[in-house]
């Protein structure tokens, strides 16, 4: 009888993590869910997969090594949070940096193969991110306008090639997410492991639990569910690349099929688009009315944080027509529907009235 290989997904109770881990849950395999909270993923129980969950904290010496014995695949979602619960990494932050950064090359150690195990390489799975370098191939840098939010409505997701790249330097963040892809090049190069870096866009969507979507969209999406105005930190014109998370998670299971064909790259994957933002929150704004009974809350314009960066101010467009080449890959739910989703699950229980 053929084993069953074995798939580890480090960072499994996260936001896509556990979206990652329900949809390899509906394959035969041997599925290790690391993370550091000793929690399950909701859906399990109807597990094709054999699970096993493992409750990890990664920062004691040997654990990752530990957490990934034996395994044919490593999905590693593990991300760095601050306090805030929010990705941004200040310079010489050096949890951040091991986090982002040093994970990936012990990962890259704990894997290596030796002689005697006769074993191909390891298939890694990274998720990296759209921003990790400002060029015009991946459709950033263009620096945000200024101006009152201009009283457009609906969303018309832009498609024309992105402007020149910004000048502005990588932030922190980003320069650990490329110092990590290039440790899973060079090992995929040196025959080591196979190594697939997946730059994402902003991922949005109904957080499976027990993990919580921190980013912009569902935080925008609570404070206008709260009768709470929606603020932007510029006037409304920045445009963002924006995928629903289980389109996310269906990415890495495509890439898991295809790792020896993508190997030793960096592929974008995204929806193609990138949707003004003002246009992106009135939309949220008329979902969240719409099950409420109340008028749309505001979209406005405030004062950027003194941590915003340059990345907060620039176009983000990906072009995953490669990766969808390659893998089949696409994105199946729409920018408007997705958004619908989001407001639904975030209205919870409470909202069951308004539905």
């Amino acid at each position: 009888m053929v084993s069953r290989p074995l798939i580890t997904v480090l960072g499994a109770s996260g936001f896509i993590g556990s979206h990652v881990v329900a949809e390899l849950a509906g394959r035969p395999v041997r599925l290790r869910a690391v993370a550091r909270r000793p929690t399950v993923p909701a859906g399990l129980g109807r597990s094709v997969a054999d699970v096993e969950t493992r409750a990890v904290d990664l920062s004691r010496p040997g654990a990752l090594a530990e957490a990934v014995a034996g395994s044919d695949a490593v999905v590693h979602l593990v991300a760095h949070l601050d306090g805030a619960g929010a990705w941004r990494a200040a310079d010489g932050d050096s949890a951040a940096e091991r986090l982002n950064t040093g994970l990936v090359r012990e990962l890259a150690d704990a894997l290596r193969p030796t002689p005697a195990t006769g074993r191909p390489p390891a298939v890694v799975l990274f998720a990296s991110t759209a921003t990790t370098t400002p060029d015009p191939a991946t459709g950033t840098g263009r620096p945000a306008t200024t101006g009152l939010v201009p009283a457009t409505t609906g969303l018309a997701p832009v498609n024309a090639a992105p402007a020149p790249a910004s000048t502005a330097p990588a932030t922190p963040y980003e320069r650990q997410k490329a110092a990590a892809e290039r440790i899973l090049a060079d090992a995929t190069a040196a025959g080591e492991l196979c190594g697939v870096s997946l730059r994402l866009p902003t991922v949005f969507g109904p957080a499976t639990a027990p993990a919580v979507d921190r980013g912009v969209v569902s935080a925008m999406a609570r404070r206008a569910l709260d009768g709470e105005p929606i603020t932007m930190w510029h006037d409304g014109t920045v445009r963002r690349d924006l995928l629903y998370v289980r389109d996310a998670a269906t990415a890495f299971t495509a890439a898991l099929d295809h790792a020896r064909t993508l190997a030793g790259r960096h592929w974008s994957v995204g929806s193609g688009h990138a949707t003004p933002l003002g246009d992106v929150f009135r939309v949220l704004a008329a979902a969240v009315a719409s099950r409420t009974g109340g008028p749309p809350v505001p979209v406005r314009r405030v004062e950027p944080p003194a941590f915003a960066s340059a990345a907060d101010f620039r176009d983000v467009r990906t072009d995953p027509a490669p990766f969808g080449s390659a893998t089949g890959w696409a994105p199946r739910v729409p920018l408007r529907e997705a958004l619908d989703r989001t407001v639904a699950a975030l209205a919870g229980p409470h909202g069951k009235d308004l539905l």
